[in-house]
């Protein structure tokens, strides 16, 4: 039988707190704050092509806080140092295992500080790559590659890594293709239709994942 979260039964339910995201600001002096049109156009893109009813309005909460437990999806990103008390450790951990949904963007530069705190999040069960067969790149739009690339940066490839919970993606971390930035307004860094439209669509892709399985 499948187990029932926290957060599946507030979406049963219609609860209008259960249908709003949220952004993580965390410590350590990263820019928890970097890309703020990012999360918006992503909201648009899936209320008008996925058939969600996300709230335009993102809510900006943080790692040791309760209010973590009113959004299913929190995001998550930035260029620089991250430091989780253990406060935040304890808190997000009871979120991750409760059904909520942790998405790390790495902006650039923040891979070698996050990676140690996700590892005291869950010291027993170590990020592991996700294959391409996952239902996260198969719809609504498929990914058959894989993680998109959107920006350069180091020339490495994109990859998808998570944390599972009982079979559960609750933790996804994207690393080499700052798919914020390609959700960002075109004029931030002027990256072709084709390009936003990717990341648009693999940030689809997570959201229905979250909200709809």
């Amino acid at each position: 039988m499948k187990k029932i979260t926290l957060f599946a039964l507030l979406l049963c339910l219609n609860l209008n707190y259960a249908q709003e995201i949220a952004l993580l600001k965390y410590n350590g002096g990263g820019d928890w704050y970097a890309n703020p049109t990012s999360l918006p156009n992503l909201v648009k893109f899936c209320n008008q092509n996925i058939n969600t009813k996300l709230n335009p309005k993102i809510a900006t909460v943080e790692p040791g806080s309760a209010e973590l437990f009113l959004y299913p999806f929190v995001h998550m990103t930035g260029h620089g140092n991250v430091i989780f008390s253990a406060n935040d450790i304890q808190n997000l951990r009871n979120y991750l295992t409760s059904g909520g949904f942790l998405h790390i963007d790495d902006n650039y530069g923040m891979d070698t500080y996050i990676r140690k705190e996700i590892k005291k999040l869950f010291p027993e069960n170590p990020l592991t790559e996700i294959p391409k067969s996952h239902p996260i790149f198969q719809g609504p739009y498929p990914f058959t590659n894989g993680l998109p690339k959107i920006h350069e940066h180091d020339n490495k490839q994109p990859q998808a890594f998570g944390i599972f919970i009982e079979g559960r993606l609750a933790l996804l971390y994207t690393y080499e293709c700052d798919l914020g930035d390609g959700w960002e307004n075109q004029e931030v860094h002027n990256d072709p239709i084709s390009v936003r439209e990717k990341a648009l669509k693999m940030g689809a892709n997570i959201i229905n994942y979250v909200f709809k399985n």
